[in-house]
């Protein structure tokens, strides 16, 4: 029997794994077995897919052709189960859900119950974190990221937008005072990230002048939602996307600082996927669903006004 879909399957795995190994472990088959069928494969091919070591698999010009093909073989499999399943009014599969950490936390987590309620036969694989994302290679079906789409592989649909806003817990204020100037903010801890991309500089509106500030503190992170927890502790200012503390705000465990001087820069909101002609049912259930419940919360508690 022509089993070619399930040889592409193991070696799609034997390329994201890097081993026979441990591609054997997660497929519940032997090194030996898998190292057969990837020469079977090459000997069918009649060319090389792997240069092999000791040490390391490095896939040929050949094996990397081999590998997009069968990846995007495997998608159309995939697209065409579930465009039959969805015209017998089932949607079902596995759904691979990647979300920054503090809009998983505070937005995505609390819908999935009534997202699974509508669809009990999608099985939600959700991960929280804000390093960077790429949709193939981590097996992404669907992701929550903020700023605007860089990937012309991937498309968006956009939940909303926020605006940024400095904030302070109270505890921190009766203590340290709050600035009145962002000139004021040389004489406070400011919070900041350690990711790369991170400036150490808050831009400003000062007059008719934009201006950047360099602020510093002492304390450093890598995920926003961290920043929100030590902010609430009232370990320092931090300067945060409003839809992350619009919450804290409405309480009071938070404080708004210096409006008057606000930048005005935003956060775009965006669910990004791989741009296919065919998209599974399972993941435009998802954002339909996304879109028609988070973007008008985020219309609220971004702060900006309508339009």
């Amino acid at each position: 029997m022509d089993n070619r879909s399930g040889d592409m399957q193991v070696f799609v795995k034997v390329v994201e794994t890097g081993s026979f190994s441990a591609t054997a472990q997660l497929l519940d088959l032997s090194p030996s077995a898998v190292s057969k069928l990837v020469s079977r494969i090459e000997q069918r091919l009649g060319v090389q897919l792997f240069k092999r070591s000791t040490r390391h698999l490095a896939l040929t010009a050949e094996g990397r052709e081999f590998y997009d093909s069968s990846v995007r073989i495997l998608h159309d499999i995939d697209d065409a189960e579930q465009r039959i399943a969805r015209r017998s009014g089932q949607i079902r599969g596995k759904l691979r859900v990647n979300v920054s950490l503090p809009f998983g936390q505070h937005y995505v987590v609390p819908m999935l119950m009534e997202f699974s309620s509508l669809y009990p036969d999608i099985a939600v694989d959700i991960s929280l974190t804000d390093a960077k994302v790429e949709l193939q290679r981590d097996e992404v079906d669907v992701a929550v990221r903020m700023g605007p789409l860089d990937d012309v592989s991937y498309r968006a649909r956009n939940l909303g937008r926020s605006r940024m806003a400095v904030v302070a817990a109270p505890s921190y204020l009766e203590r340290h005072g709050a600035p009145h100037t962002p000139a004021d903010l040389a004489g406070h801890r400011c919070l900041g990230f350690n990711f790369r991309r991170a400036t150490g500089e808050w831009p400003f509106r000062v007059g008719d002048e934009f201006v950047h500030l360099a602020v510093a503190g002492g304390m450093l992170t890598n995920n926003g939602e961290t920043m929100r927890q030590l902010t609430l502790q009232g370990l320092g200012i931090s300067r945060l996307g409003l839809f992350h503390v619009y919450d804290d705000l409405q309480r009071g465990d938070l404080v708004e600082l210096l409006p008057d001087f606000n930048a005005g820069d935003v956060e775009e909101i965006n669910l990004i996927f791989l741009n296919q002609r065919h998209m599974a049912p399972r993941i435009r259930a998802f954002i339909d669903f996304a879109v028609e419940r988070l973007a008008p919360i985020l219309r609220v508690n971004g702060g900006l006004p309508p339009g």
